[in-house]
């Protein structure tokens, strides 16, 4: 929880610096200019090389993730190369926001994204994760009104 508390203060400082959330949201994604962001989360993504800490931004149009760092990888031409590790998912694309829980240690607590595709993203770490449950649920189903 300690590294959790830490990425959350680390993303308010880079908020400030940036102008704000949105703003950072605007800079880091292409976005529509009728696009809000509704929230941003600290947290990581599960990936096949570990976790990764960055931000999950659930705007009116969209749910992303970027870094907080860029992540180093090897690039078509054989040389290392560093890259923001970005996801960006249109809410329309999400079939399914599941939330579960480590059934051993119920305090580690994850979101499982399922896009329309079958792609699965899995979250966790959050500071407010009934929060970002809540949210991420309500603006699947506000898209799926809409679509």
């Amino acid at each position: 929880m300690k590294d959790v508390a830490w990425g959350k203060l680390s993303l308010g400082a880079k908020a400030l610096t940036e102008g704000g959330f949105e703003a950072l949201f605007r800079q880091t994604f292409s976005v529509s200019p009728d696009e809000k962001l509704q929230s941003a989360y600290a947290c990581y993504l599960s990936t096949s090389t570990g976790p990764v800490a960055g931000t999950l931004y659930i705007s009116t149009v969209k749910m992303a993730f970027c870094s907080d760092r860029p992540l180093s990888f090897t690039a078509p031409s054989g040389e290392a190369s560093w890259s923001y590790y970005r996801v960006a998912i249109p809410l329309a694309n999400l079939m399914a926001v599941n939330p579960s829980s480590n059934k051993a240690n119920p305090a580690e607590k994850y979101i499982q994204i399922v896009t329309v595709e079958r792609h699965e993203f899995w979250f966790m770490g959050f500071i407010n994760y009934e929060k970002a449950v809540s949210t991420l649920q309500e603006s699947t189903t506000k898209s799926a009104r809409f679509a």
